[in-house]
C-alpha cells in the first residue's frame, strides 16, 4: 500500500458501505570616519527593511478569514465519484480518516483505495484550515515529498479552481497531486497507482483522465466544506 509520512499515526476506519458518504561590513578604520557610524547606519536600515517588510506582509501574517468548515470525517465529504467511475469504488475498502485540531491550524486526512489488500488506486486527501497565518505565504512550495521521489516535477496552474490551485503530475509514474488554496485553507488531493493499465476488472486509463477526476472531485468537496 502506497502511503503517506504523514499518515503514521493511528487511523480510524470505517466498514465497507454504500458510495455516499549579510551580516553587517567588516570594521575598516581610515582616520576620518567613526567606526560606529556604519553600525548606526546599518540599525537604522535594518529596521527600515524590517518594518518595511512587515508592512509589504502583514496583511499575509494575518490570520485569514476562513471559509470552510472542519471535517469530522473527510472520508465522507470526499465522495470521490468521479474518481470512482475509473478505478471502481473508492469506498469499498474500508476508508481511513483522522482528523486534529490545533489552536494553529485544524488538519483531516482520508486515505482510500479501491480494493483491499495491495491497492490498484490510492487516493489521500489532505484539508488544513489555517486559524493563525495565511496560507498563501508558502502555496507556491511545490510537494517536495513528491520531488523527493521523483525529482523536479512539471506543474499546471488551474484556472477557475479556489483564488489558486496547482497540478502536479508525474512523468514517469502513475501519481498525480492536485493543491487548491481558498478562503485561508488548503486542499489536496494526491492519486497513487501501480500501473493505468487495465486490472482487477477495471478497464485502462491514462493520466488525462485521472487529473479531470480529480479537479472533478476536488470541486465537489469543497463545496461539501463551504460554510
Amino acid at each position: 500500500m502506497i502511503t503517506d509520512p504523514e499518515l503514521d499515526a493511528e487511523w480510524t476506519t470505517e466498514p465497507a458501505r454504500e458510495p455516499a458518504e549579510q551580516l553587517a561590513p567588516r570594521e575598516r578604520s581610515t582616520g576620518r570616519a567613526r567606526p560606529w557610524l556604519w553600525a548606526v547606519g546599518g540599525v537604522v536600515v535594518a529596521s527600515a527593511l524590517w518594518a518595511g517588510g512587515l508592512y509589504a506582509f502583514g496583511d499575509r501574517l494575518a490570520a485569514p478569514p476562513i471559509s470552510y468548515r472542519a471535517a469530522k470525517n473527510l472520508c465522507e465529504d470526499f465522495r470521490a465519484q468521479a474518481l470512482s467511475g475509473i478505478t471502481g469504488e473508492l469506498h469499498k475498502a474500508r476508508p481511513r480518516y483522522q482528523e486534529n485540531s490545533h489552536p494553529a491550524v485544524d488538519a483531516a486526512v482520508c486515505e482510500l483505495n479501491n480494493v483491499e489488500g495491495t491497492p490498484d488506486f490510492t487516493v489521500i486527501t489532505h484539508v488544513s484550515l489555517h486559524k493563525k497565518t495565511d496560507p498563501s505565504v508558502e502555496f507556491d512550495v511545490p510537494p517536495l515529498k513528491a520531488i523527493a521521489v521523483n525529482g523536479d516535477l512539471p506543474t499546471q496552474a488551474v484556472p477557475g479552481l479556489g483564488e489558486r490551485a496547482v497540478l502536479t503530475v508525474a512523468p514517469n509514474r502513475p501519481a498525480v497531486w492536485l493543491e487548491v488554496l481558498d478562503g485561508g485553507a488548503v486542499f489536496t488531493v494526491e492519486v497513487f497507482a501501480p500501473s493505468y493499465e487495465a486490472r482487477n476488472e477495471r478497464p485502462a486509463t491514462d493520466s488525462t483522465a485521472i487529473q479531470s477526476a480529480v479537479i472533478e472531485d476536488m470541486r465537489d468537496l469543497m463545496a461539501a466544506l463551504k460554510k
